[in-house]
This record gives structure tokens, C-alpha cells and sequence, in this order.
């Protein structure tokens, strides 16, 4: 079994063009990996973790990467540590990879330009690294930027991110004159030197900087002993404080989460990622550090009084029985290749697991150890580690368990898709290839959804936003060799209540024989707008008065009824049902008796009554143009039903941050650009969902109608 202290499990993570990707590259080279540095927009090829043509060609991350490296520095006694990494996608309309990744990883580098700061993907990320609860340190890169400004990157951390920034590090030179940093824990100025910046150099602290160094270094202390009382007291006496204190406190306080730990450099000048890596291993928690559970789904388990099953902690032990989640499917031509992370126990070439999902039993055949695109068969994966099977058929999230134990893990949060459009093949002899294509990607991406409208038989794709669909498009013209036809896009409409409904319905059919008898009496509430589910239920029913046996068949009725609305026919969201009574009959009652019941109360009771309400999507909307641009860019955000929540203006650069209506953004891209003379870029991500003004609500049902009346023709 392998030494799990010396194991890590990170993600890189940022907002698109902060240098996660250069950063990733650069640890690779240095940890020995690869031995030749290729930037992202090089004419060399790409960087390694882009290992699709699209991603090298657009210069973004897609898809996420997984590969493994060793890292050691003897100069500050680090002994060789296993840091698997994955390279995750910036791009909000990506943001299922970032999920699914941060859902298996121990800790992750948060990376934050250092002139655009804290962005919108940076606060989704921060979302989701809180969401799972992962510790991380953060990279202010691109310091050697003019504008930088680390000081200010910190203060939006602190203010937008909500997390309690500690520098470890002050810099040596501003700008094009950044040449290394400060380590405050050892006091001492840290240089690259060499061609690729692959020599480390730690000298005095020059004279100029010693007092701010002092300062600094104080700062940090008085921050550390917030969560230390020996150093608080320390302090207090003005004692010396060993390094080695120091260390273990920020390490306690970063996997606590009080504490995000701060480093800077450039990963492109090669100046100071190996600081990070250094970081990586002393800061962030290796696999033993991290407390993961599983549900007990075994006969003999008792459920609490929710009905849920007790949870059960993993020990990442290898001689427990297995059990691991695919995180990450990806199909090829020779078979499924599944991502794994295992949490317990190993898996061995040629044995054989359960999908907790399934129930069936599954052999794992082959296993590899993934780099970017290339692979490394292994003949086992240990407790702790991240590889992948092939030929596995399965999908995101299942959870695989050895002999002995009836667990499943918690699975991914997926965001439903906000954007629409119709898709079918130029050439009809095409249909098969992209019907193949299609239930591939849907297989890999779930924000990805394959739909057929029932009015006009046309296959509808579903997707985050335009680049997300886009990129799709693409891959089934080179992948495939399948030419599409796209239709325009459209908006993922929802339906929400308004009022509360009181309900008393009775379903009771005889036409010889057994008949159909169900009868439930409940409340619909409409749910906070903030509710992130769309449908809830609560069996408030006491004394037998509906047997437990149907509950499950009345609450899968409602639910049923929620794909389309009254006004509309959109999805329908923010329903809450409590069924508080109801009768049942010893020979006409059943499950389909009662799921009929709950349908037709939904039908003739409740939608008819509640004062349905049509949402939109709203979208996050971040600007950076030229500051002469301003007034132009916010007027007509304005004029798109647009709310400009800020604007700032920094070295003749403009960030503006708004709410826009999803409807009203279709075609920016050209208008953004032909308002800033192509100067100006944008960035949006979904917000949530509001309900639409009176009129847009007209227009939109008129529109609905008026198609609807049409296809009758």
C-alpha cells in the first residue's frame, strides 16, 4: 500500500484565460513529466492537457485532463510526493467538468489574474469548491502584467469570495519588473533562474524590501494565531516563532477551511511555480486527511426517520472492500474509457464490481493511468488513487463496490441546461451518424441533453449556453463527418405557482371487475424562489389513511405532471406538495390507482388555480472593454432589460459586471464587438431564474401560440 501522506489529489480551477492551463504546463516540465514547455496558443502544438484539435485551436480548456507527476525539494525537506492533477475547463459553459472533478478531488489551486482579479467563473468555482468542500491555496498569476495587483486581488477575495486570503508571499519588482518573490515563513527572496526558469534560487531578502518583509511576515503571523493559541502567545512574549509551527498551522487551518493560503508568480515568464508545488504538497490534504462517506444501503441498516440510510465513513484502506465513482465517462472507438477515484480498497485487472446503480457485475479488464490523452496500463489501483478502466459501460456519478459491502456515494450536481435549438443532418443518408453522435456526448456531458419536440418531430440538443452547443456542433462535423443544420436558439422557459392550493380529489372507476379507487387530500405550496429543487414532497398522512405502500405512487404522480405547465407547456419548478389525507378502498386501490389520482388532482385542481407565472433565464454578464467604450456598453445593456450591478475602471480598462435576460443575448458577440470596435470580450453564466415581465410574457405565450397554430396547418 502506498504511503497515502505523500499522495495528493488536486484540481486546477479558474476563470477562462487566468493561465491555469500555462500553470499546469509549467509543473509538469518542472516535476520532469514533460520535457518541453508548449504554450497554449503556440504554434508548437498546444499545451499538453489540451489534447483535442479544438481545444488547441480555440486556445481553451474543454474537456478536463487527468495525469499524475512527482514532486520533492530537498532544500525544505519535502520528500517525494504522488500529486495527480486535473486541468479543468474555465469556461462557464464547461462548468459540469470543473463539478465533477472538485467532486473527487482532496484539495485544488485556485488560480486569479492578477489584474482581472476575482471574475464570474472565479466565484462559480469558489461555489463549487465550497459546495464539496475543498481546501485550496490560491496563485495570483500574471504578475508580471502591467496593472498587476496583488493587494487588490486579495481584497476582492475577501470581499467577493468570502474567504480569509493569507499571502505567504510578497513580490520582488512590479509588472515587467517582476522578478521573484518573499517567502515569509522562511524569510528569504526566492528567484528563478535558467532558460525555463528551472533553477531555484533563495538568497537575502534585498535591503529595500526587508522592512515591508518584516511587516508582512508579522501580518501573516497575527492572521495564523487566530486559529493557534502557542502562537498567539508567542507572539504576546515576542518570541521567535520556528518554521516548522508555522507550517503545521497553515496546513491545519487550510484543511479546516479557515484559511485560503496565497502564493504569486507567472506561469509563463517560469517565475516561482515550483513555490506552488511546494505548497501543494506541505498545505493541501493528502487522502487520509479527508473524512468521505457513503450511504449504507444494505437490508439490515436501519433508516432514520426521513427513510434515508445511515452514512458510512471510507477508510482508504486497501484491504477494505472496493469502493470507487466514475466521475468522468469518455466513449471511444474501442469502448468507454471511465474515470475512477478510489476511496477504499483496490481494483484489479480482471476482476469484477458492482454498479451500486445497476445492481450488475461489471470486469474491469483493462486499467490505466491517464496523461493528458495518452495511457499507461497498470495491473491495479490502490485506495487513494484516481485512473481509469476501459471498456467499463456506465455512466457519471455510479458508484463500484467490491464483495461485502452495499454503499453508494453521493452523486454530482448537475445545473439543468438554459438554452435550446433544433439540429438535423444536411444529408439525410447522415441521420445514423449523428443519432451515434449525439447519445455519445449525451453519454459523457449530463448538462448535455438530446430532446425530440412532440409537435414538430425535430431532434432539440440542450446545453449550458452557445459555446457549449457550439463546440458540440463542431466535434459532430470532424468527429463524425456529419454536416448539421441548426435552427435558432431558444430560451428554456419555466413555469412557476404563485399561490398556494388547497386540494381534495377522488379518483373512482368500476367498469367491471377490479376497479381504480385513490383519493388524496393535500396543499400545494409554491417554493422559495432560491429553492434549488423543483419539486418537492411531504407525507404529512397519519392513522393509515393512504397505506405507506402507495405514498411513493402519489408523489411520482405530481411529479409526472410537472413536465409541462398551463400556460405554456414548459417545465414546470417551485411546487411543493403535502399530502395531509386521503381514503383508499382493500380491493380497488393500487399503484396506479393512486399515481392516476395524484395526476388528475394536479391536472383539475391544482395548475388551473395557482396563478402560474412564466420565468426566464437571467444571466451573469461580465464586460471588459476599453473605458471609452463605457457608456456605450452600459447604455445598452440597459436597453436589453439588462441591471448593471458594477463597473470599474482600472489602467484604461473597463470591467462591468450585469443581469441580462438570456432572450436579449443571442447575438452580443457581434454587437459587443461592433460597439467596442473588437476590443471588447464578455463572459456569461447562467444566474438563475425570474419571472418575466408582464409583457415579455405575452410575447412569449403569443409566440408559443402562434407556432402551435401553425404546425395544425
Amino acid at each position: 500500500m502506498a504511503d497515502l501522506s505523500r499522495v495528493r489529489n488536486i484540481g486546477i480551477s479558474a476563470h477562462i484565460d487566468s493561465g491555469k492551463t500555462t500553470l499546469t504546463e509549467r509543473m509538469l516540465f518542472y516535476c520532469g513529466r514533460i520535457h518541453k514547455i508548449r504554450d497554449v496558443k503556440g504554434g508548437d502544438g498546444g499545451a499538453t492537457m489540451d489534447h483535442m484539435d479544438l481545444e488547441r485551436e480555440r486556445g481553451i480548456t474543454i474537456t478536463s485532463a487527468a495525469t499524475r507527476v512527482s514532486w520533492k525539494n530537498d532544500t525544505l525537506k519535502i520528500p517525494e510526493h504522488v500529486v495527480n492533477i486535473i486541468d479543468t475547463p474555465g469556461h462557464v459553459d464547461f462548468t459540469v467538468e470543473v463539478e465533477r472533478s472538485l467532486r473527487v478531488l482532496d484539495g485544488a489551486i485556485l488560480v486569479l489574474c492578477s489584474v482581472g482579479g476575482v471574475q464570474s467563473q472565479s466565484l462559480t468555482v469558489d461555489r463549487q469548491m465550497k459546495r464539496y468542500g475543498v481546501p485550496r491555496i490560491a496563485f495570483i498569476n500574471k504578475m508580471d502584467r502591467t496593472g498587476a495587483n496583488p493587494d487588490k486581488v486579495m481584497a476582492a477575495m475577501r470581499d467577493k469570495l468570502k474567504t480569509n486570503a493569507v499571502p505567504l508571499q510578497i513580490p520582488i519588482g512590479s509588472e515587467s519588473n517582476f522578478v521573484g518573490v518573499v517567502d515569509l515563513v522562511r524569510m528569504e527572496a526566492v528567484y528563478t533562474k535558467g532558460d525555463e526558469g528551472e533553477i531555484i534560487e533563495r538568497t537575502e531578502i534585498p535591503d529595500e524590501l526587508k522592512e515591508k518583509a518584516e511587516t508582512a511576515r508579522m501580518e501573516m503571523l497575527e492572521a495564523l494565531s487566530q486559529f493557534d493559541d502557542e502562537l498567539m502567545g508567542t507572539l504576546l512574549d515576542e518570541g521567535e516563532v520556528d518554521e516548522k509551527d508555522i507550517r503545521r498551522i497553515i496546513r491545519s487551518a487550510t484543511l479546516a477551511q479557515q484559511i485560503t493560503p496565497v502564493l504569486m508568480g507567472s506561469a509563463f515568464k517560469n517565475k516561482t511555480v515550483q513555490e506552488a508545488l511546494d505548497a501543494v504538497t506541505m498545505y493541501l490534504p493528502c487522502p487520509t486527511d479527508v473524512e468521505v462517506f457513503a450511504n449504507d444501503n444494505s437490508k439490515d441498516a436501519e433508516l432514520d426517520e426521513d427513510g434515508a440510510p445511515p452514512r458510512v465513513k471510507l477508510t482508504n484502506d486497501d484491504k477494505d472492500p472496493m469502493v470507487a465513482m466514475a466521475f468522468k465517462t469518455v466513449v471511444e472507438t474501442f469502448g468507454q474509457l471511465t474515470y475512477m477515484r478510489i476511496y477504499q480498497g483496490q481494483i484489479k485487472k480482471g476482476d469484477s464490481y458492482v454498479n451500486a446503480r445497476t445492481g450488475n457485475s461489471v470486469r474491469f479488464g483493462r486499467l490505466v493511468r491517464m496523461h493528458s490523452n495518452d495511457r499507461e496500463e497498470i495491473d491495479v489501483g490502490e485506495a487513494g488513487d484516481i485512473m481509469a478502466v476501459v471498456g467499463v459501460d456506465c455512466a457519471s456519478g455510479d458508484t463500484f463496490l467490491g464483495d461485502g459491502v452495499e454503499y453508494s456515494l453521493e452523486n454530482i450536481y448537475v445545473a439543468d441546461p438554459v438554452i435550446r435549438l433544433s439540429i438535423e443532418p444536411a444529408k439525410r443518408d447522415d441521420a445514423d451518424k449523428l443519432g451515434k453522435a449525439l447519445e455519445r456526448f449525451r453519454r459523457e456531458d449530463p448538462t448535455f441533453r438530446v430532446l425530440s419536440d412532440e409537435e414538430t418531430n425535430q431532434t432539440l440538443i440542450a446545453g449550458m449556453g452557445q459555446l457549449h452547443l457550439d463546440v458540440y456542433v463542431e466535434r459532430i462535423k470532424r468527429e463524425y463527418g456529419c454536416e448539421c443544420i441548426i435552427g435558432e436558439p431558444r430560451v428554456s422557459y419555466r413555469e412557476r405557482p404563485t399561490k398556494s392550493v388547497e386540494f381534495n380529489h377522488k379518483r373512482a372507476k368500476q367498469s367491471g371487475g377490479s376497479g381504480q379507487y385513490g383519493h388524496v387530500v393535500g396543499v400545494m405550496e409554491p417554493l422559495p424562489e432560491d429553492a434549488e429543487n423543483a419539486f418537492e414532497f411531504e407525507n404529512e398522512v397519519t392513522g393509515g389513511r393512504i397505506p405507506r405502500e402507495y405514498i411513493p405512487a402519489c408523489e411520482k404522480g405530481f411529479e409526472e405532471m410537472m413536465t409541462k405547465g398551463p400556460l405554456g407547456e414548459f417545465e414546470i419548478v417551485g411546487l411543493k406538495i403535502r399530502l395531509q389525507d386521503g381514503t383508499f378502498h382493500d380491493v380497488d386501490s393500487s399503484d396506479m390507482a393512486f399515481k392516476l389520482c395524484a395526476m388528475e388532482a394536479m391536472r383539475e385542481s391544482i395548475l388551473p388555480k395557482c396563478g402560474m407565472a412564466l420565468l426566464e433565464p437571467i444571466m451573469k454578464l461580465e464586460i471588459e472593454t476599453p473605458d471609452e467604450f463605457q457608456g456605450g456598453v452600459t447604455g445598452h445593456i440597459s436597453s436589453k432589460r439588462g441591471l448593471v450591478s458594477s463597473s470599474e475602471v482600472t489602467d484604461g480598462s473597463c470591467i462591468i459586471l450585469a443581469e441580462v435576460p438570456l432572450a436579449e443575448m443571442f447575438d452580443y458577440a457581434n454587437e459587443i464587438r461592433s460597439m467596442t470596435q473588437g476590443k471588447g470580450t464578455f463572459s456569461m453564466e447562467f444566474l438563475c431564474y425570474r419571472q418575466a415581465p408582464k409583457n415579455v410574457q405575452e410575447e412569449v405565450l403569443a409566440r408559443r401560440r402562434k407556432e402551435k397554430e401553425e404546425l395544425k396547418k
